[in-house]
Parts: structure tokens; C-alpha cells; sequence
């Protein structure tokens, strides 16, 4: 038998509070009942002896002390799950929007997930191909990594976002199936629409299931699409047996939700006033990557975030490195000099690039390749200081020709069209095209017998 609750006894933000509750339990979702008809969920966000404090996903606008109804449910947050939630498109709490009617199905799952035991997780191993050369050739993405992009306001994330989703596979030789999962928080209706548009004028939403939080939807919706994606991320990955690429933006607009929950609730703020778990709760949405032995799918995040004034030592980026394997990092200078991608490669790195590269993976120069390009191109930013000193004019021949290099390799490795999908091959073939513009002698990264098969200096 339930309980139904009248009234309230208090109400601050989106947060309402409820004395008298016998047997509430954390993370519990409550219907509540405005003026007997408008319906709303929320879910318990505090106990303390009879008290519990419940969190509105839809706001609390129209509530009174007395004019609600509340009833606890008996579960956590639940969303229903099948295979059929491919090339679907949901809200923030995963109810659909596309028009297409509820998913039916006997399966559902809670979306704060299962902690993996980490005996059973499987080092990642293979790639998964962006079409990127930058990312691709020198950070390159692996099956169950954890990837972040730090972007800026104004940068083009939004649209590399798009086109990771267009492009993204196993590659070319794989028969493995592939799908992706993509979280929009906190997003403006125009872009909304232009990742809906781009999905579908390319043939991708087939394979795309999409989560969609408004700027205008509650703030508390927020901090639950994240785990609602990942609930149907591991769904498709370890029940369905598929390679899942998951792609949340933006992280920045989560941690901002959360810092002003936890404004309502009178927590005493920690670091630019976000609370002091912000570390646990990313640690939550991005530790529900990898791969569980003995099940053929993975789950592979790449989360975007902007950093606050282009600052990395922000608390969200800076926390965010800590739990991640890497970071790609777009630069607002390359940006300016209409390089797209936007892509900073000396401070990008991907700590598991090493593990799912070379022979039997992409290519066997590929890692000796990545090596002499980071090399060569941390020179030409030595050559740029100086020139910048002493003029181009007098530098020596060999820092001229670490100039020449260092904008071959910005506007032709780096930057690609909008629409230019590159395979691995591509990618390295360019990069010894590159490589050619310098002298062998200088070449000092990569092993003699690569250099002798892939070497060719240019004419």
C-alpha cells in the first residue's frame, strides 16, 4: 500500500521539503500531484529521520504548501531500455520527444548504475576512428577510454561534436556493431535543432541515440541525463553486445547545475563555489566507461567541456584530467587563423594511445610517427620565439624550414574540411609527406628501418 503525502513544508528553488515520511530512502523517486491534475517527478535528495528533502525535475513553479500531493514510489529512478532506443531521441530524463510513442519494454534499469568490479574490466585495446588526423594520428581515441575535449565559449565544439558523430567507426575492415549515444545539457534551442539537422541529413541518427536538455528545461534535469545516457549506453554496450562512443556536452553546464543545487540546499561552497564533491559526482558519470570481460561491447566516453576564460586550471577541467585518460585541447589562436579543427597538439595526449596502435592495430609506423611529429613540432615553437626576437630573416636555414613545417603541418595534418572524413592511412601517409619537408638527420624519433621503408625527403 502507498502512502500519499498533502502538502509540503517547505519550498526553496527546486528543492521541496517533506516531514512525517515513513520509510523514504535515498535517491527514491516521488510523483507529485499539483492541483489534482499537473503531474511532476522528483527524487529524494536527503533523509533525516522523518524528514525528506526531494529534488523537482520539472521546477516547482505553481506549488504551494498546500496544493501538492506526494507519493513515494519504491524505486530509484528507472528508465525503460531495448534496442529499439537507437535512432530514438529523448528528453533529460529520458522521456522520448521524437513523437514516436514510449519505449515498451520489460527491461529497465536504474540510472545511477552498477559499480563495475574492476577485476572483471578489461584493459582497452583497439581504436575507434574519428576521422580526425589530429586526433586520430596523434591522440588517438581507444575502445572503453575516457577522453575529454577542454573547448572555450565560441569555439567550434559543437560542430566537431557533430561531425565525431557522423564519422566516428570501427573502422573500415571491422564487422563489429557500432552505435553512439549523445547527451546535449544545457543546450540553446538553434543548437539543439543543428545537431538534430546534421544527424539526420547524413544518415547517422540511425545509429544514434539522443538525449536532449534544454537551456530552458529545469537545471535539475541536468544532473541526471548524464547518467540516463550512460544507463542506455551500458545497456546497448554489455547486454546488446555493442561498441558504444558516448559524447556529453557540455560537462561545464552539469557542474553549473549542480553548483546551484547545491546553493538551494545550503551547502557551504568549495573551490569557485562548487560544492566539494564535484571530484566524486564526475568521478560517477565518467569512471561508467570500458570494457567487462568476457562481453563483446565497450563503452567509450569523450565528454566536452568549456573552460570558464580559457582557464585548464578550472576546477571542472582540472578535476576532469585527474579521472580521465588524456585531454584534447582546441586552441583559440588556431581558431583565429581559421584552422579547423582547432586542435592544440602539444598539450592534447592520449595516456592509452600506446596500447591500441600500431601493427595489428592501425599501422607499424604509427607510433614512431606520432613521436617525431610531437618532436618536430615543439621545435617549430622554439624557432617562432626566436624569430620573433631576432626576425625571420636571420634565423638559420633549419629553423626556416621548422617554420615551413609548422604551417604545412597546422593548415594540412590539423586542419581539414568540415565534411573530409580521413581514414588511418590518409592521416600517416600526410604525416611522412610532412615529415619529408626536413632533413633526415633530424628525424632523430623514429626507428632506422621505418625510416628507410616510409621516409621520403621532399623534392
Amino acid at each position: 500500500m502507498s502512502i500519499e503525502y498533502l502538502g509540503l513544508s517547505e519550498i526553496n528553488g527546486p528543492l521541496i521539503a517533506l516531514e512525517g515520511v515513513q520509510n523514504a530512502s535515498y535517491e527514491e523517486i516521488v510523483e507529485i500531484t499539483v492541483d489534482g491534475n499537473k503531474k511532476e517527478l522528483g527524487r529524494i535528495i536527503e533523509c533525516y529521520k522523518d524528514k525528506a528533502v526531494i529534488q523537482v525535475f520539472g521546477g516547482t513553479d505553481n506549488m504551494s504548501l498546500r496544493n501538492t500531493h506526494t507519493k513515494l514510489t519504491g524505486h530509484p529512478m528507472e528508465i525503460a531500455l531495448s534496442p529499439e532506443i537507437l535512432g530514438r531521441t529523448f528528453n533529460g530524463i529520458g522521456q522520448p520527444i521524437d513523437g514516436l510513442g514510449e519505449i515498451v519494454s520489460d527491461i529497465h534499469r536504474n540510472v545511477n548504475g552498477q559499480p563495475l568490479n574492476p577485476v572483471t574490466r578489461e584493459y582497452p585495446r583497439n581504436y575507434i576512428r574519428t576521422g580526425f588526423s589530429a586526433i586520430d594520428g596523434l591522440t588517438t581515441l581507444i575502445r572503453g577510454q575516457k577522453l575529454p575535449i577542454f573547448s572555450g565559449n565560441g569555439l567550434p565544439h559543437d560542430q566537431l561534436a557533430a561531425q565525431l558523430v557522423k564519422q566516428a567507426s570501427l573502422g573500415d575492415d571491422s564487422d563489429e556493431q557500432f552505435g553512439i549515444v549523445f547527451a546535449a545539457m544545457g543546450v540553446k534551442h538553434d543548437v539543439a535543432d543543428f545537431f538534430r539537422r546534421a544527424f539526420d541529413e547524413s544518415g547517422a541518427s540511425e545509429h544514434v541515440t539522443m538525449f536532449m536538455n534544454l537551456a530552458n528545461d529545469p537545471v535539475v534535469e541536468r544532473l541526471i541525463t548524464p547518467r540516463v545516457a550512460l544507463t542506455a549506453a551500458e545497456y546497448l554496450a554489455f547486454e546488446c553486445n555493442m561498441h558504444i562512443l558516448v559524447i556529453l556536452t557540455d560537462m561545464t553546464s552539469f557542474a553549473e547545475a549542480m553548483r546551484e543545487v547545491s546553493s538551494s540546499k545550503g551547502e557551504i561552497p568549495s573551490r569557485k563555489g562548487y560544492p566539494g564533491y564535484l571530484y566524486s559526482e564526475l568521478a560517477t558519470i565518467y569512471e561508467r566507461a570500458g570494457i567487462v570481460e568476457g562481453v563483446n561491447g565497450s563503452v567509450t566516453q569523450i565528454p566536452i567541456l568549456t573552460m570558464p576564460n580559457d582557464d585548464i586550471t578550472h576546477p571542472i577541467p582540472d578535476l576532469t584530467g585527474y579521472i580521465t585518460e588524456g585531454q584534447i585541447v582546441l586552441d583559440r589562436e588556431l581558431h583565429g587563423q581559421a584552422v579547423y579543427p582547432p586542435i592544440s597538439v602539444l598539450p592534447s595526449l592520449s595516456r592509452l594511445m600506446k596500447d591500441g596502435i600500431g601493427a595489428g592495430y592501425t599501422r607499424e609506423d604509427h607510433q614512431d610517427l606520432a613521436n617525431q611529429l610531437f618532436s618536430s613540432y615543439a621545435k617549430v615553437g622554439d624557432a617562432r620565439a626566436l624569430a620573433s626576437v631576432i626576425g625571420e630573416d636571420e634565423l638559420s636555414p633549419i629553423d626556416k624550414k621548422y617554420l615551413q613545417f609548422g604551417k604545412a603541418f597546422e593548415a594540412r595534418f590539423v586542419g581539414q574540411g568540415p565534411e573530409e572524413n580521413r581514414t588511418i592511412e590518409e592521416t600517416l601517409n600526410i604525416g611522412w609527406e610532412l615529415l619529408g619537408m626536413l632533413p633526415r638527420e633530424e628525424l632523430d624519433r623514429v626507428d632506422t628501418k621505418i625510416l628507410d621503408k616510409y621516409y621520403k625527403p621532399a623534392e
